[in-house]
């Protein structure tokens, strides 16, 4: 909703099908597909964005489910965040349906989809470290019906772009079958934007732990020599126990990772971190303590 009228589009597209989707993008270059529009619009109202054509994708129903592969979860790209924290939902991947629940008021959640989620990549997305910490891979559908996949992190840290044409169509998402957790912190109580979120999942299978913080950076970042480090401490065999202190050595490994001492001065001085720096470096190590707790617990 907007209280003034921006320029209109030229052209709204409401195609049935993924395919038509992409045929659609095709003929006209400068048109910008649209689910939710939670991010959409408020570029549009702001004045940042002025498209010159519209291609909805709310009327693709092949997107808007999910189903089983191969030990995997395809998830389509126009799954709601209302959608995903549903309790079946949450059986299958706890994490994504915890973030999902996170995402915002309910109108928000009611409209905002994953596929946007990943597209806008912006970085206090709910989804984004989730989806890192899962390592999911996209499912990308191309011009003449072709499908490409490349992993979630790839797109997020611009190594593969999607190209003109193309659009995401899926989420492969590895089912684990063990703990995950997802957690964040906001400035207010409630639904709001992340000041800095944890996604923490196990691998029993690899006896291995995936982290992934997110909204600190442009994109979600993993400490992965705190995750090999602590893997090796947990006792697999024996409940997956871990002594107390390594949750604390664990949780400030992590933001030590993310948010690393500045560089020493020319003297060999070491300055101390801004206090909102070092805040923030304490909120996450806190969050990855709680998420490997709950996680082993």
């Amino acid at each position: 909703m907007t209280t003034h009228v921006p320029q209109a589009a030229q052209s709204v597209t409401l195609p049935t099908t993924l395919n038509e989707a992409v045929a659609a993008l095709t003929a006209m270059p400068a048109a910008v597909p649209v689910a939710g529009g939670t991010d959409l619009m408020a570029a549009v109202n702001s004045g940042q964005l002025r498209p010159a054509a519209l291609v909805g994708l709310g009327r693709i129903s092949e997107i808007r489910g999910w189903q089983y592969q191969d030990g995997n979860a395809l998830l389509g790209a126009g799954l709601t965040h209302a959608r995903m924290g549903r309790p079946d939902f949450a059986a299958l991947i706890p994490a994504l349906a915890a973030a999902a629940r996170a995402a915002g008021p309910p109108h928000i959640r009611n409209a905002g989809t994953l596929g946007g989620n990943i597209a806008t990549a912006a970085p206090t997305g709910d989804a984004l470290p989730v989806l890192a910490a899962l390592e999911a891979t996209l499912v990308i559908a191309g011009p003449g019906g072709s499908r490409r996949e490349i992993p979630v992190s790839h797109l997020l840290a611009g190594v593969e772009m999607l190209r003109a044409g193309e659009l995401i169509g899926f989420v492969r998402v590895p089912l684990l079958h063990a703990p995950q957790v997802f957690l964040k912190a906001t400035g207010r109580t409630g639904p709001g934007r992340s000041v800095a979120s944890v996604a923490l999942v196990l691998d029993p299978a690899r006896r291995g732990v995936r982290c992934a913080v997110g909204a600190i950076a442009p994109m979600p970042l993993r400490p992965l020599d705190a995750e090999q480090w602590v893997a090796r401490l947990i006792d697999w065999d024996n409940d997956r126990a871990l002594v107390p202190e390594a949750l604390a050595a664990f949780g400030e490994y992590v933001a030590a990772a993310c948010i690393p001492d500045p560089a020493p001065e020319p003297d060999g001085s070491v300055p101390a971190l801004p206090p909102a720096v070092l805040h923030l470096r304490r909120t996450v190590a806190a969050l990855a303590r709680r998420a490997l707790g709950r996680a082993l617990s």
